[in-house]
């Protein structure tokens, strides 16, 4: 160690204060330019017997080496159950100690087998599902107040943020939506083709197309590239505002975040999800007649005639229906669990993620309810 008449040299002396005490002395100049020392230094004296570690200091400078140095050594005295009091250190150092103990935890991914067994994770999960049942009732509630007060026109609500959201749900995901449909017409098609060219039925490839486009799969198909590309990017959206404690900001000022924020988002994939359910059938079908024509040796008119009597107005209100549903779902669920997000960058990645996975389960348990229910209403 250097010597103790060197003040611009960094020294650490070491001195028995009681039968389980000791007390450590620095003096000198203790900054990150010096060759400081590591913590581990003072371990041989940290010995099993020690109960108590007290500090006295006489620095003529310090910077975050110094807090390095004492971080680390209290960190060793906790370990050996070993009670660091700080009273002897300068206010400076005890407070900024104090804030850097005060960081949040972070949680270490552990691996899957250490998260017990399948059953007990199921078990957890659903768990954890019960629990936030009554927040999402709650928050249901909320949006419900705010379409009423949108419609008594009291909400805090701009319509240029709806404006603005409609571009984003709608136009800008006709690209993506197009590609999908139109394989999935393609797939549809050639499934009914091999079934139907059994008993010399090809023709009716146009009625299995477009009904099946336009009263199911193109909603479902639509919602769920929708839960993927916008339901996660709102749950990033909020859960960013979270993080940087805008929403915060919001409440403090007096508004409501459920209005400001939630409400253009959900009218938005509302009014846009069943336009682009209706253009998800009408790309399917066109992949429909151009395998048709193409392949199974139908003309274009035989096909457009049997498209056009197959479909009825009930089959374009059923898919009406589902796709506002859809979005209303979509929205839901990007919204909630952009503002349950926690105040961290991976808080952010899980509320993206687990609004995905929420809105696509939301959407499979309302498409088979509303089949039911249009199948007993005959619709």
């Amino acid at each position: 160690m250097p010597p103790d008449n060197d003040q611009h040299q960094w020294h650490i002396e070491t001195s028995p204060a009681g039968a389980d005490s000791l007390e450590v002395s620095f003096t000198g100049r203790w900054c990150l330019d010096q060759d400081l020392p590591s913590a581990e230094i003072l371990k041989s004296d940290l010995r099993g017997s020690l109960k108590r570690l007290t500090f006295k200091t006489d620095l003529s400078d310090w910077d975050t080496g110094f807090l390095a140095f004492l971080f680390n050594l209290i960190r060793l005295c906790s370990e050996r159950g070993i009670k660091a009091e700080q009273d002897g250190l300068p206010t400076g150092v005890r407070h900024l100690l104090a804030m850097a103990n005060a960081g949040p935890e972070q949680k270490i991914a552990r691996s899957r087998r250490d998260q017990g067994s399948l059953l007990m994770r199921t078990g957890a999960a659903a768990i954890r599902f019960f629990h936030g049942a009554p927040e999402m009732l709650h928050y249901l509630g909320e949006i419900t107040f705010s379409l009423g007060r949108l419609l008594s026109g009291r909400a805090q609500f701009r319509w240029s943020d709806l404006w603005w959201e409609i571009e984003e749900v709608g136009p800008r995901a006709l690209l993506i939506v197009s590609v999908i449909s139109f394989l999935v017409g393609l797939i549809l098609a050639y499934l009914g083709a091999d079934q139907l060219r059994l008993v010399g039925a090809q023709i009716f490839i146009a009625d299995l197309v477009a009904i099946g486009m336009v009263r199911e799969i193109g909603a479902l198909m639509t919602g769920i590239i929708i839960a993927g590309r916008t339901g996660s990017a709102f749950a990033a959206q909020l859960g960013t505002m979270q993080v940087n404690e805008e929403i915060d900001a919001l409440r403090t000022l007096g508004i409501s975040p459920v209005d400001f924020l939630v409400l253009p988002r959900m009218l938005a994939l509302m009014l846009m999800v069943p336009l682009l359910t209706l253009y998800s059938g009408f790309v399917g079908m066109l992949a429909g007649l151009l395998i048709s024509t193409s392949i199974f040796d139908i003309g274009l008119f035989e096909y457009y005639n049997e498209t056009v009597r197959a479909l009825e107005l009930k089959h374009f209100m059923v898919g009406l229906a589902k796709g506002s549903v859809y979005g209303a779902l979509v929205a839901y669920a990007g919204c909630l669990r952009g503002l349950q997000c926690g105040r961290s960058a991976e808080a952010v990645g899980e509320a993206a993620t687990s609004a995905v996975v929420t809105s696509i389960l939301l959407i499979t348990i309302s498409a088979s309810i509303l089949t039911i229910i249009f199948y007993q209403l005959g619709i």
